[in-house]
């Protein structure tokens, strides 16, 4: 019995990806959570996954924190990651993370089957277009974006900052301190040679990371 566990906080998308599996692997075991924290709690209470198939975008904690520790607890467990972002964005921080694959949502169910039998396998899946841009990535390309410069945690506070949340917001999100936060972001600002949040935002909206 093939085991899946889909992570997303649509429902629909959830049951349109249970429905496909199910078809596709008769008799598979198809558990469903809607954020980061049901994702962790569920990957551990079971451990005998398969494949995780996870939205990058979820309430909770940064999908990225969470390959991390995914990458940890269940080190021969691959995990997909879906998501509206387009790749030149987010696949090179998500395979860093520890994802096995990065696939958009505008790809076809015949790509996602593709892909997920890739990863069952064994293998790692990204496009022509996402393996394009990891030539790059290893190839050091000097006109690489400033915010490749960050690490998981400020990558992620850049884009809560970007959407409009204050310091005290964002700690209360992360559960760390507002001190704690306000250092992310000076490290943020540095890093990406900026002076203030609306520089940030305009950054992230034009980068389409938010």
């Amino acid at each position: 019995m093939t085991r899946f566990l889909i992570a997303d906080d649509h429902s629909l998308v959830r049951k349109g990806l249970n429905a496909l599996l199910r078809e596709e692997f008769p008799g598979a075991r198809v558990v469903e959570v809607g954020d980061t924290a049901g994702l962790i709690d569920q990957a551990v209470k079971e451990k005998k996954w398969d494949l995780i198939i996870s939205d990058i975008s979820m309430p909770g904690r940064s999908i990225l924190e969470v390959l991390e520790q995914l990458k940890t607890l269940l080190p021969n467990t691959p995990v997909l990651i879906l998501s509206v972002f387009p790749e030149d964005q987010y696949v090179i921080r998500a395979l860093k993370a520890g994802a096995a694959g990065y696939l958009n949502k505008d790809s076809s169910p015949e790509d996602l089957i593709r892909a997920i039998r890739q990863l069952l396998q064994g293998k790692k899946y990204v496009s022509a277009e996402a393996a394009e841009l990891l030539a790059g990535f290893i190839g050091k390309d000097p006109h690489r974006p400033p915010h490749e410069k960050l690490s998981a945690r400020e990558f992620d506070v850049l884009k809560r900052i970007a959407s409009g949340k204050s310091v005290s917001d964002i700690a209360a999100d992360l559960s760390l301190s507002v001190n704690t936060i306000s250092t992310y972001r000076s490290r943020i600002l540095e890093k990406m040679g900026m002076h203030h949040n609306a520089e940030l935002t305009t950054y992230a909206i034009s980068n389409k990371l938010v």
